[in-house]
Order: structure tokens, then C-alpha cells, then sequence
């Protein structure tokens, strides 16, 4: 008979090194390249950043923020082109991110992310949204 309960915190540790053990198995060494960026107004204040990924070729874009006093400003424009920029140099291909209805689809779809998949009711009365685009060496 299988026993289920709590996890502890080595218990955590020992499942991921698993995974991470059957996947370097089929694909072999899985790099990862941190893609770390801030915008700063004139005075120093932190007023827009991104967090994200480079790995298994794609960067995966885990945060993008821009303060509210710089939004539509191009912050959050230059601050996706500097991190995809990143990526290509990094190895990317492609990227993508999710996005929940009261975020900033329209803002990616502009710079031409699309979607590619929906979860409904999350939270309930809302969405979130996957998106990807291409990346592309400059012309």
C-alpha cells in the first residue's frame, strides 16, 4: 500500500533532482540564462523591470512591470525589446508568457505575441492567457 502525505522540504529537493535526472537522461544538460533587466527615471527610481529565461531555447518572460507614472511611455516597449534582443543572444528562438485579462495582452499582441491557449475562470470571471512569438535576428 502507497502512503500520501506532506512533503518536507528535503522531500521537495528529491523529487525535483529526479525529474531533473530523468529529463538530462533524454535531452541531456538543461542551461539556464537569467535575463535580468531594470528601467531608471532620470533620478535613479526604479520605475519598470523584467525577469525572465533563457532555456531549452525559448525565453520565457516570467515578470514584466513598468510603474504606473511610466506606463505609455515606451518603458515596457524598450524594456521587451532589450530582453528579446537578450535572448537571441542567449540561444532563443522564440519566447512566451501568460497574461491574465486585467494585464497586458493587447500590449504583447502589438509586438506581436499571439495566443496560443486560455484557461477560463482563472481566477473566476477572468482568464489567463499564453502567448509566443517567433524571435528574429534584425534584417
Amino acid at each position: 500500500m502507497i502512503e500520501i502525505s506532506q512533503a518536507t522540504d528535503q522531500d521537495v529537493e528529491a523529487i525535483g533532482s529526479n525529474l531533473r535526472s530523468f529529463n538530462h537522461a533524454v535531452i541531456g544538460e538543461i542551461a539556464y540564462s537569467p535575463v535580468y533587466l531594470v528601467a531608471r527615471d532620470e533620478s535613479g527610481a526604479l520605475v519598470g523591470g523584467f525577469i525572465g529565461t533563457v532555456f531549452l531555447g525559448w525565453l520565457a518572460i516570467d515578470v514584466l512591470w513598468v510603474a504606473e507614472s511610466h506606463r505609455g511611455r515606451g518603458v515596457g516597449t524598450a524594456l521587451l525589446s532589450h530582453a528579446e534582443a537578450e535572448g537571441l543572444r542567449l540561444g532563443a528562438k522564440a519566447a512566451y508568457l501568460d497574461t491574465f485579462k486585467w494585464q497586458a495582452r493587447e500590449f504583447y499582441e502589438a509586438r506581436g505575441y499571439s495566443e496560443f491557449g486560455r484557461l477560463e475562470d482563472f481566477p473566476e470571471g477572468q482568464w489567463r492567457a499564453f502567448m509566443q512569438k517567433p524571435l528574429a535576428l534584425p534584417a
